[in-house]
């Protein structure tokens, strides 16, 4: 989290946010990052699925294990 911080104000559903905190056992900042960097995670395996099929990649896995 190297980020630069930006403080926030959010109305947040009351009970999603309790299931969230129970999930990760976390406080409520910590679950709000960790969830906001899931997010990121999620996007960017979107991309990387986008690209299926158009990406010529080939492995030799004996000659990498060597």
């Amino acid at each position: 989290m190297g980020d630069r911080l930006k403080k926030v104000t959010v109305n947040l559903p009351e009970g999603t946010l309790s299931r969230a905190m129970a999930a990760t056992g976390r406080g409520i900042t910590p679950t709000i990052v960790e969830a906001l960097e899931e997010l990121d995670k999620r996007a960017n395996r979107s991309a990387l699925r986008g690209l299926r099929g158009k990406v010529h990649f080939e492995l030799d896995l004996g000659r990498t294990r060597r």
